[in-house]
């Protein structure tokens, strides 16, 4: 007595893959959330899910169950009923004989309305009802009808015309059981309708007990959720912190291992690793304290003997003209190695004091055009330097240290490069969206300015964005704007598997030319010297041919002791380390 079509399969299977994109969506989304959000709505899903299921096949039986029950026991007594009462009843009985079976059915406990319909001794059709509001022969659907009066062969599988058929209906938001049958052999038609209310009524109790039982599923399975999350992350955030801490320096960092699980067994991998790394830095750094020590002490011994040597030298040298003729190259090359070997010993001691992070900032007041003047002079380079620089750009730097590092990038370029030499000066403000403004040069805006009169970060001539650059990262700078110093040159520029090592100690390009001039330390003490200011230099290729070296320094090194940037600190006044004054004059080694 019932029919299902098409329709509710494709949309059945169309509210799946709405349901399946859902999730799909769910699950994207789910990946930007942290764990402990994902373990509480994974462990949701799979309760809710569960109990769901559990609830929808219980509500499923139960329903099938107390339906099947009740339409049983109904369709039984009305079966007996109908027999009971017929019994009696003539092949064609009189509407009064009708009523009274109608009724005495109707008394019984199921309390169903009953609706008989016969033939009397005339001839005429006798219809009688317990519940005319209820149960009449147009409320009797038409299958039902069709179904109860349709004679069927009797034959082995079948042994009666005639059988009991049933069907659910709703009559005003309310359930019933209606069901028919004919009795066999002549006699009335009998039919049956039960209201399945109190069912219904039980169905729904049981649905809003089930209901419950899941949101406490629910709300249980994140609080279990919440547990567990708890008990698997707390230790994963101890090793997240432990790891920084690590990370940050502090080797003697260790984990509370408890439990034998696998998370017990990671904090115990990593404690073992990070006493490993503290044992391995710890022989790393005695190895580098003694290796310190070593060039210190060594730097100091040969200074005894070289101070000796020296003077010994200067004597040669200054009787170099009443020397026998084949004696003095010999005298000459022993002045200029010794020269060579005391700048060597110069250079290591103030690498010393880098690497043990004693050097000190003497600042001054400098006119930084007078400063690149005066290095230029002193080392007889102004025929082969350009200088493009304003006066009256002051910065508070330590002079002795800014003469060393121009003196090995002029001197390396003068040295590896190609002439003319071209230094060029001018100050840069960094705002607070970061855009760097030109503020000086000699014309304002050089030709390397941008086409919208902003200024550009390069020098006179040079591109925005070098080839190949360099960079030898530094601190950061302290506030009050940049000076910015380039020294650029006209030879074939630097190779490019060069480039990366320019500032490397005792690195030369080219290993068959181990023995030069230079001693490889010059442009790393630039760097170093640039470092304690709180700057930079960058080395790069320009397109057009040549290397440039770009110095960056904070117009106001005093900045960087407020600022607590570097541990050597800065000392004001006349009072600092012992300087190698002729650390970087002799330039660097490159060799390019």
């Amino acid at each position: 007595m019932r029919a299902a079509g098409s329709g509710g399969g494709r949309r059945g299977a169309a509210a799946g893959r709405r349901l399946v994109r859902w999730l799909r969506r769910a699950s994207g989304l789910l990946r930007w959330t942290s764990l402990r959000l994902r373990l509480v709505v994974v462990f949701a899903l799979v309760a809710l899910t569960a109990a769901v299921s559990a609830s929808g096949i219980a509500y499923w039986l139960n329903r099938n169950t107390v339906l099947d029950r009740t339409q049983n026991a109904v369709l039984k007594d009305f079966r007996k009923s109908l027999e009971d009462s017929t019994r009696s009843l003539p092949l064609r009985p009189r509407c009064a004989e009708l009523r009274d079976a109608a009724r005495q059915m109707a008394g019984g406990p199921q309390n169903y309305a009953v609706l008989l319909i016969g033939v009397d001794s005339a001839g005429k059709d006798c219809v009688v009802t317990t519940n005319e509001d209820l149960l009449t022969p147009t409320s009797v659907p038409a299958s039902l009808r069709t179904a109860v009066n349709a004679v069927r062969p009797v034959d082995e599988s079948n042994s009666y015309p005639h059988h009991l058929y049933w069907q659910r209906t709703v009559i005003g938001d309310t359930p019933y059981l209606l069901a028919g049958a004919k009795v066999i052999g002549g006699g009335p038609t009998g039919y049956l309708m039960k209201s399945l209310a109190t069912e219904r009524q039980d169905l729904n109790s049981l649905a809003w007990s089930l209901g419950i039982a899941t949101a406490l599923a629910l709300v249980g399975s994140a609080l279990l959720a919440q547990a567990a999350a708890t008990t698997v992350l707390r230790p994963v955030q101890r090793l997240g912190h432990a790891a920084r801490q690590l990370g940050e320096g502090r080797l003697d960092t260790r984990l509370r291992v408890t439990g034998t699980d696998e998370l017990a067994d990671l904090s115990r991998t990593f404690n073992r690793t990070a006493e490993r790394l503290e044992q391995r830095v710890e022989e790393l750094s005695a190895r580098e304290a003694s290796s310190r020590r070593f060039v210190a002490d060594m730097s100091h011994e040969l200074r005894t003997p070289l101070t000796a040597i020296t003077a010994v030298s200067e004597v040669l040298e200054e009787e170099a003209d009443s020397l026998d003729p084949m004696i003095a190259p010999a005298v000459q090359l022993v002045v200029s190695e010794t020269r060579r070997l005391n700048d060597l010993v110069e250079n290591l001691m103030e690498v010393t004091r880098f690497d043990a992070g004693t050097a000190r900032l003497v600042l001054d007041d400098v006119d930084v055009a007078d400063q690149v003047t005066a290095c230029i002079d002193a080392r007889a380079w102004l025929d082969a330097v350009h200088l493009d620089a304003d006066r009256g750009i002051v910065a508070r730097l330590d002079p002795r240290r800014l003469d060393v590092i121009l003196a090995n990038l002029i001197g390396n370029a003068l040295k590896h490069g190609g002439s003319p030499v071209r230094v060029s000066v001018h100050t840069e403000d960094v705002p607070d969206g970061g855009t760097r403004v030109r503020t000086g040069g000699p014309d304002g805006p050089d030709d390397g300015a941008a086409p919208d009169g902003t200024g550009a970060d390069v020098g006179p001539g040079e591109p925005d964005l070098p080839v190949g650059g360099s960079p030898a990262e530094g601190p950061s700078r302290a506030g009050g704007g940049d000076l910015v110093i380039r020294v650029r040159d006209h030879g074939p520029g630097i190779p490019q598997e060069v480039l990366p090592h320019v500032f490397d100690r005792f690195y030369k390009a080219s290993a068959s030319r181990p023995r030069s001039e230079g001693s490889g330390l010059g442009l790393s003490i630039a760097l170093e010297n640039a470092h304690i200011h709180g700057g930079e230099i960058t080395a790069a290729n320009l397109p057009e041919g040549g290397a440039v070296f770009t110095l960056r320094l904070p117009m106001d090194a005093s900045l960087l002791a407020q600022d607590g940037r570097r541990d050597g600190g800065v000392t004001r006044g006349r009072v600092g380390d012992r300087g190698a004054s002729r650390a970087a004059d002799e330039g660097t080694e490159d060799d390019r």
